[in-house]
């Protein structure tokens, strides 16, 4: 369902889905919702095609293989879900599910963090751990009651 005024939907500077490759799917929401409760079809489902998007040509394979990765158990032959139904306006729903999209692609797309590189403490930090210790050890000597 594309809309005018919506050319896609932007996970970064490098990747936008277009708007023709999401589709929607309506519902009626459980919970609360006064007397449009049994009438109203407020739940959103966003679905995205992942395994068929011309959108991940833009992103590199490393890019590709992460997104893939990270989506892996959530796919459905290479479909991807995302339900919203915490409002009851439908248009809030679709907002929210298209925000959760983004930032679930925009997070795969993220390179990880580098590696911890394992240091050793200095030798003034173990000298300085040692004398701490001496130091509780006599504070907690001292505390005893004397031995007669």
């Amino acid at each position: 369902m594309p809309a005018a005024h919506r050319p896609g939907l932007r996970v970064n500077a490098g990747l936008t889905i277009p708007e023709s490759e999401l589709s929607w799917r309506f519902s009626r929401s459980s919970g609360p919702g006064g007397q449009g409760v049994n009438t109203a079809d407020s739940r959103v489902e966003l679905v995205w095609d992942v395994a068929g998007s011309a959108a991940l040509a833009a992103l590199s394979d490393a890019q590709r293989e992460r997104l893939l990765d990270g989506l892996g158990a959530r796919l459905v032959d290479g479909v991807l879900t995302i339900a919203a139904s915490e409002h009851r306006a439908q248009l809030r729903n679709r907002d929210a599910a298209r925000e959760r999209l983004a930032a679930l692609v925009a997070e795969l797309l993220r390179p990880p963090p580098p590696k911890r590189r394992a240091t050793k403490p200095s030798r003034g930090a173990k000298e300085r751990r040692l004398q701490e210790k001496k130091r509780r050890t006599d504070v907690k000597r001292l505390r005893r009651p004397p031995n007669d």
